[in-house]
Order: C-alpha cells, then structure tokens, then sequence
C-alpha cells in the first residue's frame, strides 16, 4: 500500500515531468517550425533542441525510474530492466551535460573578446570547434556507457561469488574494483563543469572590461555587446548552480546504500535531479530572444492585455 510519502512524491514528480515536456517541447517546437520555414538552423539552436530532446529522455527516464521506486522498490536496484534504464541514462545524461557546454563555449566564443593569439585563433574557428566538441560529446557519452556496463558486469560476477558463501582474496580484489569504479563514474561531470566555469569567468572578465572601455568613452554601457555579455553569463550562471544541485542530489541517489533511509533518499534525489531539467529549460527560453518572444506572445496575460486594447 503506498503511503503519503510516496503519494506526495509521485504528484511532484509527475508535475516536474509535465511542465518539463512543455518547457522542452516548446523549444522543440519553436525551433522545428523555423527550420521548416529556412530548411537552416543556427549552430545554437540546432544545440538548445538537441538538449530540449536529450532532457525529453531524461524526463521520461525519471519518471520511469519514480514510478518503480514507488510501486516496486523491492526490484527497483535488480534485475535487467532496471540496468537497461542506468543505460539509458547515462548516455542521455552526459549528452545533456555536455550539450549545455558546447552552448557556453559557442557564447564565450562569440560574445567575449580578447587579443591572446590562442583564443583569436579559437574565435575565428568558432563553429569548427563546436562541432569537433559535439562530436567528442557522443564519444564521451559513449565511454561512459561503455564504464556503466563494465560496473555492471563487475557487479554480476560479485554477486555471484557473494551467493557461494566463498569470500576469497578475488572477491576482495573484485569488490574494491567494484567501487572504484563507482566512484570514479562521478568524475565523468567535473570535465563539462570546469569548462562551463571557464567559459562563465572569460565572460564575466570580458563583460568588465567592456563596461570599463564604454565608461572610458563617455558612451552608454547599455549596448548590445553588453546586453549579449549579460545575457550569456546569466544562461551559464544558472546552469552552474542548477548543475551543482544536480550533481549533489546525483552523488545522493549514487550512495543511497550508505543512507539509513535509502528508499527517502531516492526520492529526494530525484526530486531535484527533474528540478534541474525543468528549470534549466525555462532558464534557457528566457535567454533566448526568438524563444522568448514566442513564449510571452502565447502567455494568456498577454492575450488579454492585446484583447483589451
């Protein structure tokens, strides 16, 4: 029989999977009708809707993944369906995360300017090297499915060695390997954060010195070089600390065997893990002035203000 904490668990889950299907569907949406339109897409939308359909996945895996640990948590950790889903995960998962790199280093990019011959050189390259990084995205989303399955087959040969009842010094051997590579998956995130940091602090130092030559000047400081500054560094400042909660609430889902109350645990994990993929998505159509313009021309306080003049 399931409980109020189950009950309220799956209302908020199944609210965060309905408004994050609209957010992502609207960015799906939006951006396919302009490429029917021109038959071409900008390298930064074809980005933000390959992450709107990434975290579609995400969304739809979560939910799968609540609704078992509500109705069947016994077999929520075993058994293949539950390996197939991890799968599926994590190659949505990194993609996801990387995409929204590929997005801030496109921005930084574009927007910031600096005169280092590295990052000239970088600049003038700037679509070439975005798409190298989309490439290496699939690869390394693909090495670390590659790691989950040899977890998973490392975790296989320890169970049953665990089940002979026969501890011997290749159990042991098995066992520490097991969890190294456990921990050692969590690293897979800290590449796209630095990166994303990086990309936010040349924006913020370029935003400075910007504002600093324009003061210099005796010109406005409200250009578009200095809206398109802000505009980036709040897309990526958001992803940065939505993305730190996801990775706290991702080490807590990854160590719920350690936790007094697994299953709370879980739920709280996940809880904020689809907290991220709404929020983000939401973050990412109100920087966006094609998406924004679009999302506020169908909000229903606008209709009416429009109707009443």
């Amino acid at each position: 029989m399931m409980g109020a904490v189950e009950g309220v668990f799956l209302v908020l889950i199944i609210t965060q999977f309905i408004l994050g299907n609209l957010g992502n569907g609207f960015i799906g949406l939006v951006n396919g009708r302009s490429l029917f339109r021109s038959k071409k897409i900008s390298l930064s939308d074809f980005i933000i809707t390959s992450l709107a359909l990434s975290r579609i996945v995400l969304l739809w895996i979560f939910l799968t993944d609540g609704v078992l640990i509500t109705l069947s948590y016994k077999t929520h950790d075993s058994g293949t369906v539950m390996q197939i889903i991890d799968i599926f995960w994590t190659f949505t998962n990194h993609l996801s995360t990387w995409l929204i790199t590929c997005l801030g280093v496109l921005y930084c990019l574009k927007i910031t300017s600096f005169s280092h011959p590295a990052f000239l050189w970088l600049k003038w390259r700037v679509s070439r090297v975005v798409v190298w990084m989309l490439l290496g995205t699939l690869l390394l989303s693909c090495c670390s499915t590659m790691s989950l399955i040899n977890e998973f087959k490392i975790n296989s040969v320890l169970r049953g060695i665990d089940s002979t009842g026969n501890v011997t010094e290749h159990f042991r051997e098995k066992k520490s390997e097991y969890h190294l590579i456990h921990i050692l998956g969590n690293l897979w995130h800290v590449p796209p954060l630095t990166v994303s940091l990086t990309a936010y602090v040349l924006l913020i130092l370029s935003l400075r010195r910007h504002t600093w030559q324009m003061q210099q000047n005796g010109t406005s400081s409200r250009d578009p070089s200095t809206e398109a500054h802000e505009r980036a560094t709040r897309i990526i400042l958001s992803f940065l600390l939505l993305f730190l909660l996801y990775f706290i609430s991702f080490i807590i889902l990854s160590s719920t065997h350690f936790l007094p109350d697994a299953k709370v645990a879980q739920m709280v994990g996940e809880i904020f893990t689809m907290f991220y993929l709404v929020g983000h998505s939401f973050v990412l159509i109100l920087g966006n002035n094609k998406l924004k313009q679009t999302f506020m021309a169908i909000l229903p306080c606008k209709s009416v203000q429009k109707g009443r003049k």
